[in-house]
């Protein structure tokens, strides 16, 4: 799937979120019910749990943050000028967004548009 969206560094950018991830712990837990029910329980309840999370947690690039919304409300802001550096994990399926502020590392499970997100992210704190 690819993003025709190219933003500019002023604009402010909400991520679409994306279900991918609770979606598929969600499916691949029923069969393992057959083989191992307590791992199943653990998959279930970590998917269902993922998609609460994607359905309430909203990221937004503005032009100088990445802020961090539960609905409405501003939960944190990191400012880009704190930020050493950024990786998402796993190129052909990301799953897991890191970044990394003078004084705290950050991981992320991708429950957003992972190609938006790069975008936003190469825009706005380019790695050097």
């Amino acid at each position: 799937m690819t993003s025709s969206f190219a933003p500019n560094s002023t604009s402010t950018v909400e991520l679409k979120p994306s279900y991918n991830i609770p979606v598929v712990l969600v499916i691949a837990s029923i069969p393992l019910l057959i083989v191992q029910p307590l791992l199943a329980g653990v998959f279930g309840l970590l998917g269902l749990f993922l998609m609460l999370q994607t359905v309430t947690i909203r990221l937004q690039f503005t032009a100088t943050d990445l802020d961090l919304y539960r609905g409405e409300k501003l939960i944190r802001r990191f400012p880009y000028q704190e930020w050493q550096d950024w990786r998402i994990f796993w190129n052909g399926i990301p799953i897991l967004f890191y970044f990394k502020e003078v004084k705290s590392i950050h991981f992320l499970p991708i429950l957003f548009d992972a190609n938006t997100l790069r975008t936003c992210l190469e825009q706005r704190c380019p790695r050097t």
